[in-house]
């Protein structure tokens, strides 16, 4: 059975990162509050230790959220310490032993001026949002969110002391001065009650950047510069999710859908469960048969089968 390949880390001093760890079988990595004291103790001694300036987090039963940004330069040494000492008095605590969390931590640099904001209030949700990712939020849940300790949304809504770890540097993307940036904070967080909240992930370049082209470019010569296995695989998988991006542009005004679901499964390579979903198919297999239909109907239809062929014939050539 082939392995598994292991996330791409990319380090250089001050990158920021979004960095998410689930617990070992997806099992619960806080059991109670004594736990989560217990990670925001190990997280303040990886601060001191490596430098690492946290900007936000949340704690969930089975999984955490943390913004870091790295002055060193040295993400893998700090975050593989933090789960490693807390694994160790995790286990110490409940008399328990083996791992804990499920793999390496996944880590996406994150250009804050374009994306603080909207990651903040993606971590921030996180307790609350409902198991549907396309369901509104219930706006009854908002007072469980104001009772939630364990995340730094309290924080930058200024109702509480902030712990000497955390930093509230974000905070001022929201205001000028403390005040006008916890009350804009805190409308923007109510404002997310009671609809669909959208998800910065949509950005995500490569499964590993959320940024703009600066960044991305930086981050894609830095991979492209070496030759590892777990690079080469990343370089193929980035080189995919750019051609699906192009198509998903070229045929974007196509006002036929049959032509836009053919061109994103057959010429962008897109998962069809992932465009059956967009599309409100119930599951692939709509998708199957409507590209099977349009490619029978493109035989005896000469117009569409011209139109088919020409698009075909344009995004071969913008392939890099």
């Amino acid at each position: 059975m082939a392995s598994m390949a292991r996330p791409i880390r990319v380090e250089f001093e001050g990158a920021v990162y979004h960095v998410m760890a689930r617990g070992n079988e997806r099992q619960p990595i806080f059991r109670d509050d004594g736990d989560r004291v217990l990670f925001c103790e190990t997280v303040a001694e990886m601060c001191r230790q490596f430098g690492v300036v946290v900007h936000l987090y949340c704690l969930i039963p089975n999984h955490y959220h943390m913004a870091a940004e790295t002055p060193r330069g040295n993400l893998s040494q700090a975050i593989g310490w933090l789960q490693t000492a807390y694994t160790i008095r995790f286990n110490r605590r409940h008399g328990r032993v083996g791992h804990l969390f499920q793999g390496r931590f996944k880590a996406q640099l994150v250009d804050a001026d374009r994306y603080a904001q909207s990651l903040v209030r993606y971590v921030h949700l996180n307790p609350v949002r409902p198991q549907d990712r396309n369901a509104a939020i219930p706006a009854e849940r908002a007072k469980q969110l104001a009772d939630y300790r364990w995340s730094s949304h309290l924080d930058y809504a200024g109702k509480r002391e902030k712990a000497e770890w955390l930093s509230l540097e974000w905070l001022g993307y929201w205001g000028r001065t403390k005040a006008e940036a916890h009350r804009a904070y805190r409308k923007d967080i109510a404002g997310a009650f009671g609809r669909k909240v959208a998800t910065p992930w949509a950005d995500l370049r490569g499964g590993l950047v959320l940024g703009e082209d600066g960044l991305w470019e930086k981050v894609r010569g830095m991979i492209e510069a070496k030759d590892g296995q777990d690079e080469i695989r990343w370089r193929e998988r980035a080189g995919a999710q750019e051609n699906a991006e192009r198509v998903r542009a070229w045929v974007a005004k196509e006002p036929d859908d049959r032509v836009r679901v053919w061109a994103r499964v057959k010429l962008g390579g897109e998962r069809k469960v992932d465009v059956a979903r967009e599309f409100g198919y119930r599951d692939c297999s709509g998708v199957t048969q409507l590209v099977k239909r349009l490619e029978q109907a493109a035989k005896r239809d000469g117009g569409l089968g011209v139109k088919l062929r020409k698009l075909s014939g344009v995004l071969s050539n913008v392939k890099s």
